[in-house]
């Protein structure tokens, strides 16, 4: 059995900016190390994020515009490669695939997660 990381506070978890937006672009970041997407979210009137994605395995870029995900906004700028990623977009991991989260209905873009 698998145990849960360090225990954190309500405060901490409060620190954690989480918002929804929608993909507006998304295509292949071939100069990343590992296979990737450059993903554009529009975050509504938090404006609009950059972020790499290794979520090559179960996506075509095609198929990203227009889906709602989660995404951490608060973390610094990071440098991959050619791309300043501005936000961090969440999905489960298992191995090297993973599966996006999304809300399960269309909400407004920039909506915090609680």
């Amino acid at each position: 059995m698998e145990t849960p990381q360090e225990t954190i506070t309500w405060d901490d978890f409060a620190k954690v900016d989480i918002r929804v937006g929608t993909i507006i672009s998304a295509e292949v970041f071939r100069e990343a190390r590992k296979p990737a997407y450059k993903i554009t979210v529009d975050f509504g009137k938090l404006g609009q994020r950059r972020s790499s994605a290794q979520i090559t395995k179960l996506y075509a870029p095609e198929e990203l515009i227009g889906r709602q995900v989660i995404c951490v906004v608060n973390f610094p700028v990071k440098q991959i490669a050619t791309l300043l990623s501005e936000c961090l977009i969440m999905g489960v991991v298992d191995g090297d695939m993973v599966t996006l989260l999304s809300p399960e209905r269309k909400v407004e873009n920039g909506l915090k997660i609680g």
